[in-house]
């Protein structure tokens, strides 16, 4: 190679190193250095490594579900049974939430890191324009079920008037989540013959009571001892006027879930 052609190639080779150097060396804007250490302070399980139970206010882990039945329980015989506690031995109470007014995104957190089975009774008067929020909570293992499209006391109402709440639900949320709902709660808890054979005809497998609930105060129970006990379905309360946000209220009932002796399963595994 000529002397020319030889200081030509070195200086292209010269020029693409110092190019390269350039586009490739780490930034030295300090704007960006500081970006970038705050980025690897980021733990994915929170600042410090916290395990989930402790960053949702709880002492201790819940405890895992037992299996659930093989079978669901049959309880099918001509109308829908109506249900406010599941006869079962496992040590599990079941978690349930009506209407669909609060729609915290942090809630949604605090069922994914949880894992928390928990069952939703959709209003769609209620729900309105938030059923994207139900169906992040579905998405991370939320079950969604009927609570009538616009929230009337049951009981009185003519069967058609019964038909088209229980039915016009059952359709809006197959339509919005791809299922149709097994379960049924009317509003305020009450109901009447006509109410069973309306839901019956909707396609609905058993009506959903509750035989505990929180309050502000702690927790009622709508018949029996005053405690938890294995197979309880649980009404987690609406928001008062001026109470602490749905998942306070969820970490309050847990502490007392496990001070029993006992935890959460799903619901729709026993029904």
């Amino acid at each position: 190679m000529s002397r020319p052609r030889a200081t030509a190639a070195v200086l292209a080779a010269a020029l693409l190193l110092s190019a390269c150097v350039s586009a490739c060396a780490p930034s030295v804007d300090p704007i960006e250095r500081l970006g970038r250490k705050a980025a690897d302070r980021v733990h994915p399980h929170g600042p410090s490594g916290e395990p989930p139970y402790r960053r949702w206010g709880l002492a201790e882990p819940l405890a895992p579900a037992p299996r659930p039945p093989l079978h669901p329980l049959s309880l099918r015989t001509g109308l829908p049974p109506v249900v406010d506690h599941v006869p079962t031995s496992d040590r599990v109470v079941f978690l349930t939430y009506d209407d669909g007014a609060e729609k915290d995104p942090r809630f949604v957190d605090m069922v994914r890191e949880l894992r928390l089975p928990v069952s939703m009774f959709l209003t769609d008067s209620v729900v309105g324009p938030g059923y994207g929020h139900f169906a992040r909570l579905q998405s991370v293992g939320a079950s969604v079920e009927n609570h009538t499209l616009d929230h009337p006391a049951m009981p009185g109402l003519p069967y058609a008037g019964q038909r088209a709440e229980i039915c016009g639900q059952q359709e809006k949320l197959k339509s919005r989540f791809g299922i149709r709902p097994r379960l049924f709660r009317p509003p305020y808890g009450t109901y009447d013959t006509t109410t069973l054979r309306a839901a019956e005809d909707c396609g609905v497998a058993a009506v959903v009571l509750w035989r505990a609930a929180t309050t502000p105060d702690g927790i009622t129970y709508r018949a029996g001892d005053r405690q938890l006990r294995p197979g309880d379905v649980i009404l987690v309360g609406p928001d008062e006027a001026l109470g602490p946000p749905l998942r306070e209220r969820t970490t309050r009932l847990l502490r007392r879930v496990q001070a029993s002796g006992l935890t959460v399963g799903r619901l729709e595994d026993y029904l």
